[in-house]
């Protein structure tokens, strides 16, 4: 049971109440550093936007790298968010159900029980739930942030209220349009960077081989998290920007020396035409060895740009470079004659 897990990590002492809530906020795709996987996250899906749930925050993926090799981009810098935020999470009736489910837990613990009773029921300060404020506002929790070192013992104040219009308390890192940007970031998905090698077959010893990637995958692509009870949002892009070859071995040599093939006009590297086989690729690798009964790893690691927008930003902000890349095995052979 969902709630029997949150109430099990409460710290002795002291009612935390943002820790339980940590359930409800992975359901609504409030979360930090890591991908949400979409069934994780409430809400209607139509056409990969998901549109939003009351006080969550939803993600709009319809500019997002599509197919089946698709994968998140790994950040080359700290972006992560603070380690624990506040956002607007549930209405009185929604709280109200969350928070009798908790007390029905025997592992709770009684003296737990009675002080969240007396806070959100008895009128120290709330009573019942808020509900005669249904409408007018919204209870707020936290949401530690999941990456390492996650943030489970910063988010250490009791779920509060905040009527429509008015700020959150001025000592709590609520939720901005640079939290959703960061949040963003991980949602993002990219193409498969296998790339395309010729002339085909084993690759030749000394001979060049070229290298190039779908230049037609291989464009912006960008997610949008938005809080609609607050009117917030940020859109986070990611652009390509270079593919960099490892040959999987130190006997070789890159196309440019650098092994970074910039893209240009889109497009990146060239595709291999007949009559090539001694010419200089723009993008590729030369081998100077054989791989002799086995392969070598070569691997492709696109670069992507990353910057954002968001709701009273001026103009673009910048988020550290992501990569993506992957491995495929390629057989080198020796040949007797590179005129042949």
């Amino acid at each position: 049971m969902k709630y029997r897990s949150a109430a099990l990590i409460a710290v002795t002492g002291m009612a935390c109440v943002a820790l339980s809530a940590a359930p409800a906020a992975a359901e609504k795709g409030i979360g930090g550093g890591t991908p949400a996987p979409t069934t994780d996250v409430g809400g209607d899906q139509q056409g990969g936007s998901l549109l939003a749930t009351a006080g969550g925050i939803s993600y709009d993926r319809s500019k997002n790298g599509s197919g089946a090799k698709t994968g998140a981009i790994a950040p080359t810098g700290d972006y992560s968010p603070p380690p624990c935020w506040y956002g607007p999470t549930y209405t009185p009736a929604e709280f109200k159900k969350e928070r009798e489910a908790v007390w029905a837990v025997d592992s709770t613990g009684h003296e737990w029980d009675l002080e969240q009773q007396e806070r959100y029921v008895k009128g120290k300060p709330y009573k019942d739930f808020n509900m005669d404020k249904a409408g007018k506002g919204y209870w707020w929790t936290g949401f530690p942030n999941k990456t390492y070192p996650p943030g489970w013992d910063k988010c250490n104040k009791d779920t509060f209220w905040v009527d429509k219009g008015d700020p959150p308390p001025a000592d709590i890192p609520a939720i901005t349009p640079e939290i959703l940007a960061k949040l963003a970031y991980a949602e993002i998905r990219v193409p498969g960077t296998k790339v395309s090698l010729a002339p085909g077959g084993p690759t030749k010893v000394k001979l060049p081989t070229w290298a190039w990637l779908d230049g037609a995958e291989f464009k912006p692509v960008s997610v949008t998290a938005r809080v609609a009870v607050l009117g917030i949002e940020a859109t986070t892009t990611a652009e390509p920007v270079s593919l960099k070859i490892d040959p999987g071995t130190t006997d070789a040599e890159t196309y440019p020396e650098s092994g970074v093939c910039e893209i240009v006009n889109g497009k990146i590297g060239a595709p291999y035409a007949k009559g090539k086989a001694k010419q200089t690729p723009p993008c590729g690798v030369k081998y100077l060895r054989s791989s002799g009964d086995g392969s070598y790893p070569l691997k492709a690691t696109v670069t992507w740009k990353i910057h954002w927008t968001g709701t009273g930003v001026n103009g673009e902000q910048r988020l550290p470079d992501g990569e993506f890349g992957a491995e495929q095995d390629v057989v080198v052979e020796e040949i007797q004659s590179i005129n042949r």
